[in-house]
């Protein structure tokens, strides 16, 4: 009996690095994806990870399943999964049901591919932009910042008590309720509005 406990304590001992070897790796990613989540804010009720890109974090949102749909059918994932950096203004499945009935399904359609294009790079600025940053250029405007979209037209950006309101070029406006999610390839502010050029 006490031969066989040394022998088990022996492998035991032999195994036990090695295990650790094995684990060490996987657990500091685990808990470096996790802590960099912890970093961002939940967005459709998913863990956003800096370490992924927009269209690898905007595909897990409940909330953007629209957008989704609506950027594959313009041809845009691959130019939001470049390197960028993008900046983009993204709006939920509530934003584009705000917009009349039929909206969507006639812009997701082949024919309208230029015209859903227009719009969905009307969202995104050229260049990595935070809340702090964005506050800062909307002060120094005295309360407007603007800011010239991938689609060509600006945005204006004011501040309702810290809170970043954005205005289209029709005067439509958007808040953004989720700021600051961080992404390998740029950052997203989650608004309540379709931004219309």
């Amino acid at each position: 009996m006490f031969i066989k406990s040394a022998s088990h304590t022996s492998i035991r001992k032999l195994l036990l690095p090695a295990a650790l070897c094995i684990l060490a790796p996987v657990a500091a990613l685990a808990q470096s994806e996790m802590s960099a989540a912890a970093a961002d804010p939940m967005v459709g009720g998913a863990a956003m990870y800096p370490s992924r890109n927009i269209v690898q974090n905007a595909v897990n949102s409940k909330d953007h399943t629209t957008l989704v749909a609506a950027v594959k059918a313009a041809g845009l994932v691959g130019t939001l999964e470049g390197a960028g950096p993008f900046t983009v203004f993204a709006p939920t499945n509530e934003a584009f049901d705000k917009l009349p009935p039929g909206t969507v399904n006639t812009l997701v359609q082949p024919a309208n591919k230029a015209e859903l294009t227009k719009i969905l790079t009307y969202h995104v600025v050229a260049g990595n932009y935070d809340t702090t940053e964005l506050l800062n250029m909307i002060s120094a405007g005295n309360g407007h910042a603007t800011l010239t979209t991938v689609e060509g037209e600006p945005l204006t950006l004011t501040s309702n008590n810290g809170d970043i309101v954005v205005t289209d070029a029709k005067g439509g406006t958007a808040d953004v309720t989720i700021a600051d999610v961080r992404q390998s390839n740029g950052d997203i502010f989650v608004v309540n509005a379709v931004l219309m050029p």
